[in-house]
């Protein structure tokens, strides 16, 4: 029986509660607790909110639903009810890049945080209380996991052994795969547009200094970190480490929150701060961010001088890599001979592999023409930073998508076979688990067709 992918589910139903006919359904739900895990309550409306989610997504619940999503809810409190027993601390600071993301794209998808708050029927705060809320306990409950299944390692000779007698056609299918390497410069600008953007961020640091505005109110008028711009250009406690050395550096220094800090340039744009306040070695502030724009003749002379390096390297006069090392703006590829690396924040681990799907929108655009060793023209695209850049790319590789090979994909079988010992390692400690945990289930919730009949005592 397969299990649904709340994770991804909470978040959709969030978007998705935008729908009238969602919102309708869910306030017509007489709420009570219908299960107790441990000291954690499943409502009835939690699970209405799930199983209306799905029906609007379409997607196919295979069962009872009112047996499969609270069984699920129910695993989910088992992890976090010994998330807190284990003292599994997560804070606001640690989610919060990914709550301020999840925020952007459900108000970009609302069309303004007003529609958004109108949509929910309840206030930004009370929206970001959720999110938050969710990552959270997303990351109790992975972290949870990670404690449970420890550091088991797979040997070759379990992956050779998992596959070695497994029909051809049962073999997982191995989407097409890509190696980029890429070569980006940052287009000039010109002093008039730097000087242009430092005489608005003194202009906000006088009005503010004044009295005349409030810091929160420029951000959200200003400032061009969408993200934060919508908290009033406020970023959480964060520790040193977590901003880059420039930021920090003024960050930590600032002492008395009704000042503005000086203008302080960073690989980001320019920015002014304001203390918020500070927790221990952490230390909340408000910032506006503001990019200096190149003009489309600099972006222009930009993309000629990469083809004129693209030429080079097409008549072999030194090679994409060289290129790389001498020319390349980007500190991430830089020096690793331009090679894109391909990072899962979820499992922590990187690759130089992309499926297609992966890769940047304007990077994949030109990929997907590509032949093997080709090496692009030049052309613009936003970074993962949201900064406009100009680039050329070599394709360095290509797998075309294929049944799994033992050889040659021996790092994606090490990982199917890693995931199932994982996932039987967390089904026993389930069962364990429900022994020694108190469970509490309503009358009219029993079933007995649960995956795991440990439920009802």
């Amino acid at each position: 029986m397969k299990e649904l992918k709340f994770g991804t589910i909470w978040l959709m139903a969030l978007l998705l509660s935008m729908c009238c006919q969602f919102s309708q359904a869910q306030n017509n739900v007489v709420d009570e607790v219908i299960w107790v895990v441990g000291d954690e309550p499943i409502l009835k409306s939690d699970v209405e909110f799930q199983r209306l989610n799905a029906e609007l997504n379409g997607q196919k619940i295979n069962g009872d639903p009112y047996t499969l999503i609270p069984e699920q809810l129910a695993i989910q409190k088992l992890f976090l009810h010994q998330a807190s027993i284990d003292s599994i601390n997560v804070t606001e600071a640690d989610v919060m890049p990914y709550v301020n993301s999840q925020m952007d794209r459900m108000i970009n998808l609302a069309g303004s945080q007003e529609k958004l708050e109108e949509y929910r029927g309840i206030p930004i705060k009370q929206i970001r209380q959720e999110v938050i809320k969710y990552f959270i306990e997303s990351r109790k409950i992975d972290e949870e996991k990670k404690k449970i299944i420890g550091d088991k390692k797979i040997s070759p000779a379990e992956v050779r052994r998992y596959f070695k007698n497994m029909p051809t056609d049962s073999l997982p299918y191995i989407p097409t795969q890509v190696e980029v390497q890429i070569l980006t410069q940052v287009p000039e600008v010109s002093m008039q547009e730097i000087e242009r953007v430092k005489n608005e961020l003194q202009d906000y640091a006088k009005r503010v200094n004044s009295g005349e505005s409030s810091f929160a109110t420029l951000a959200r008028l200003y400032s061009q970190d969408e993200a934060s711009a919508r908290q009033g250009g406020e970023l959480g406690y964060c520790g040193r480490a977590e901003w880059v050395p420039e930021f920090a550096n003024v960050a930590f220094s600032l002492t008395d929150p009704n000042t503005v800090s000086k203008i302080v340039q960073t690989e980001f744009g320019y920015h002014i701060l304001q203390l918020v306040g500070r927790k221990g070695d952490k230390v909340d502030v408000r910032h506006i961010l503001l990019k200096p724009i190149a003009t489309d003749d600099a972006i222009r002379k930009c993309i000629l001088r990469l083809d004129s390096i693209a030429r080079d390297i097409k008549d072999n006069k030194f090679s994409f890599d060289h290129a790389v090392y001498a020319l390349s703006d980007d500190k991430d590829t830089k020096n690793n001979n331009g090679l894109m690396v391909n990072i899962n924040v979820e499992d922590e681990t990187q690759t130089s592999r992309f499926e297609m799907k992966d890769l940047q929108q304007d990077v994949a655009k030109v990929v997907d023409k590509m032949h093997l060793g080709e090496v692009s023209n030049g052309f613009s695209m936003i970074n993962k930073d949201g900064k406009q850049v100009c680039a050329i790319i070599m394709l360095k590789n290509r797998i075309n998508g294929h049944k799994a090979d033992i050889t040659e994909d021996f790092q994606a079988l090490t990982d199917i076979v890693s995931n199932k010992k994982n996932e039987e390692v967390l089904e026993k400690w389930i069962k364990e688990k429900q022994t020694t945990t108190y469970i509490s289930v309503k009358d009219g919730w029993k079933r007995t067709d649960f995956r795991y009949p440990g439920w009802i005592k």
